[in-house]
């Protein structure tokens, strides 16, 4: 069986267009295997093919491993395997990793690159509302510098 890929996707993985367009963990207090297991049943209504199996299969993990994760036996998987989950299931790669206590190895770099000012930064973010937040990030993305 084939599977379908959302529309919006580019052959990258990445959505096509907009800031945030991927599926990110609403707020509350589920963990990340819940997360994972709630998404990959929620696919599986409209596609057999999200099946733990044939997941676990198409992440490179084994299927024993990915039902322990779901179920919070064991911790969250390594970044490497967090990222294939990530797209494999449509959810948005740092969301994923911050909600398993992990921060993506391209953001780590550059902040070491300049750690007082990204932890000025993120500390200003902090209490701003996503809107804004997501308007820098444009702001950024899009300027002239």
């Amino acid at each position: 069986m084939t599977r379908k890929r959302d529309s919006s996707r580019q052959p990258d993985g990445k959505s096509a267009g907009k800031l945030g367009a991927r599926a990110t963990p609403p707020p509350g207090d589920r963990s990340f295997g819940a997360l994972l297991r709630e998404q990959r049943e929620g696919l599986r209504q409209a596609d057999r093919s999200f099946s733990l199996r044939q997941v676990a299969e198409r992440v490179g993990i084994e299927p024993s491993y990915l039902s322990k994760v779901e179920r919070a036996e064991v911790a969250p998987p390594s970044e490497e395997t967090i990222q294939r989950l990530a797209k494999e299931l449509d959810l948005d790669p740092d969301a994923l990793l911050a909600l398993a206590g992990k921060v993506s190895s391209d953001l780590r770099e550059v902040i070491r690159r300049r750690p007082e000012l990204f932890g000025r930064l993120i500390r200003e973010l902090r209490d701003l509302p996503d809107h804004a937040v997501l308007r820098i990030a444009r702001e950024v993305r899009d300027g002239d510098w």
